[in-house]
């Protein structure tokens, strides 16, 4: 259901009024002059004026889906000019996406196949996808998978991501990772990560303290400022190769993707 504020309505009625009636743009810049300028427009009148706008009111009024399709292709063009951006920018954002020393990486280490993945520990999409992802590995050892720590549902899900980077310097990043996601939705306390982390035998007390570590903050921004410049606004979100990819993927549309992505690597 779409519900749509005065000032959008408003904005509405007068870009159809001035694409339909050019004449009632009293503030529109004068026509050029010369001999290849067209005719300037005639002076409307007030109750001209009030004619047109009863006709653009009462048609709307009749049609008022008219609006929805307006904002409707408004925010798809919208949408679309921010994927070609976040598109551009790919290249810009080589160096963090793909070489970036503390962010962890599964599979093939060495490969330059690589799947660049934005999630959040306690994103249900991402929790899901997970077992997709751990065939997509098995299935083919071309694949570097490069995870992001991408804390965006609340403060639970920061602690969650401090404590997976902090758990790197006991070498059980991939165990505690594989155990996060394996939790079945929202995480209703912090103490849970905890529980998690002793599961996988993680030292609590050196962990607590390795989560206060600046370097772990500060690679937590940087993921939070790389993916809103590329767009991503949800989890999980995929970079394969050159293409921004939204939402869960199922094993075989992550291959097709990859292949996609191998194949213009050469």
């Amino acid at each position: 259901m779409y519900v749509f504020s005065p000032r959008a309505i408003l904005t509405g009625l007068a870009l159809m009024a001035a694409l339909s009636f050019p004449a009632l743009a009293a503030d529109a810049p004068p026509a050029a002059s010369g001999p290849a300028a067209a005719p300037a427009a005639p002076p409307v009148s007030d109750a001209e004026r009030a004619g047109i706008e009863g006709v653009v009111h009462d048609y709307l009024m009749k049609h008022p889906e008219i609006i929805i399709q307006a904002v409707e292709a408004y925010q798809a063009n919208a949408e679309a000019e921010k994927d070609k951006a976040a598109k551009d920018a790919l290249p810009k954002h080589e160096q963090e996406l793909l070489h970036d020393p503390a962010t962890q990486v599964m599979g093939n280490v060495n490969s330059d196949c690589t799947i660049v993945e934005f999630f959040d520990n306690q994103c249900p999409y991402c929790q899901a996808n997970e077992p997709e992802l751990q065939k997509l590995l098995k299935q083919d050892a071309r694949v570097k998978l490069v995870l992001k720590e991408f804390p965006i549902l609340g403060p639970i899900s920061l602690v969650a991501s401090k404590a997976a980077l902090a758990s790197v310097k006991q070498g059980k990043y991939a165990e505690f990772h594989e155990a996060l996601l394996a939790h079945k939705g929202h995480y209703d306390k912090a103490a849970l990560v905890d529980e998690i982390a002793k599961s996988v035998g993680l030292d609590l007390d050196k962990l607590h303290k390795d989560m206060d570590s600046p370097e772990i903050m500060t690679e937590l921004d940087q993921n939070i400022d790389l993916g809103r410049s590329l767009n991503i606004t949800g989890t999980p979100g995929f970079i394969i190769g050159d293409q921004i990819v939204s939402g869960a993927s199922s094993v075989d549309e992550l291959k097709k993707f990859v292949a996609n992505a191998c194949k213009a690597k050469g």
